[in-house]
């Protein structure tokens, strides 16, 4: 009989064990949280940015910078979501740290589009290539003091001829992009900050998918966000230590 009670006492001890160390694992296990990404960029991450922000739903939690829909009343002006130039993404993020809740993992950027932008009746450029290379390392060194991983997303082309013909207040010629994307290269190389090439990836899709003079066609938006949706889940998988 005592032989008997001492089991029930050892195996009730036991349970209570399992029970107390269960629950201990419990407390301790928190579920893992999803990483954080900001994404800024011209009028083409304004067009391609609903389709990005559902195929990345499940993997991150991911932010833009916001508006009420003024960005896409004029897709040439570079207000609310759409972030213009080097200079205007610089400062966006330099009044945006200010805000301490502000701490995204990985800050998802492109500028070019804005900062090659000619005045037709001056033609000065609207940032210097010298000034574009010194906005792009600032950037960059910006957001590695903040611990917020950058990852670079290649400006879209050009084609002049369609461009120029279908916009009066506004040039921009091909070998700009081609020259600021260089500059952005040689940047990103230096920093080793990751690189989605969507200038080649637009290209490839054909100038028939150009919608106006330089933005895309829905199929071609729907691409691009599939393109980069890609590559953003190769590094959040391999992420650089």
């Amino acid at each position: 009989m005592l032989n008997k009670n001492t089991n029930i006492m050892n195996l009730r001890f036991f349970k209570k064990v399992v029970f107390v160390f269960v629950c201990m694992a419990m407390v301790a296990w928190v579920a893992p949280q999803k990483p954080k990404l900001f994404l800024i960029g011209d009028s083409i991450s304004v067009q391609y940015w609903p389709y990005l922000e559902k195929n990345l739903s499940n993997i991150a939690d991911i932010e833009r910078k916001k508006d009420d829909g003024q960005a896409e009343k004029d897709l040439d002006v570079p207000i609310g979501a759409n972030g213009g130039d080097s200079r205007m993404v610089l400062e966006y993020l330099r009044s945006k740290f200010k805000d301490s809740g502000f701490k995204p993992d990985y800050l998802l950027f492109n500028c070019g589009l804005h900062d090659i932008k000619h005045d037709p009746k001056t033609g000065i450029i609207q940032v210097t290539a010298k000034d574009y290379r010194k906005n792009m390392e600032e950037i960059i060194g910006l957001l590695q003091q903040k611990g917020v991983k950058p990852i670079w997303i290649r400006t879209t082309y050009v084609v002049d001829s369609i461009h120029n013909s279908k916009s009066s207040s506004i040039r921009r010629y091909e070998v700009d992009v081609l020259k600021y994307n260089t500059i952005a290269d040689e940047v990103c190389e230096k920093y080793k900050v990751p690189s989605i090439d969507l200038y080649a990836f637009s290209k490839q899709q054909g100038i028939e998918h150009i919608l106006d003079h330089v933005h895309y066609d829905l199929p071609t938006r729907a691409l691009q966000a599939a393109y980069i949706t890609g590559f953003v889940q190769n590094i959040l998988n391999n992420p650089v230590k």
